[in-house]
């Protein structure tokens, strides 16, 4: 892959994902408002800290070899990208 050839985030490793998601200022507001901080946002290490509980790990590596965090990781992905206006919303 050369320096103009970009990876989709979907075709990282998920904790490589977890470690994107927590820079995006739009996700450390969305942790911020899911933790009642309403019109607050996050530092990326406490959006890593919300990760972390929501996926109950300790280390966002271990989201690469438990399919149980995974599977928690997938939803908070997809309640993001809702929260985001990425996807729809569920009805």
């Amino acid at each position: 892959m050369n320096a103009l050839t970009r990876q989709r985030l979907d075709d990282m490793p998920p904790a490589q994902q977890a470690g994107i998601l927590c820079n995006d200022p739009r996700f450390q507001h969305f942790a911020a408002t899911r933790c009642g901080l309403s019109g607050q946002q996050f530092s990326a290490s406490a959006a890593a800290q919300y990760l972390r509980d929501i996926c109950q790990i300790d280390s966002r590596r271990t989201l690469n070899i438990c399919a149980r965090a995974n599977t928690r990781f997938a939803v908070l992905r997809t309640e993001f990208d809702a929260w985001a206006g990425k996807i729809a919303s569920p009805r």
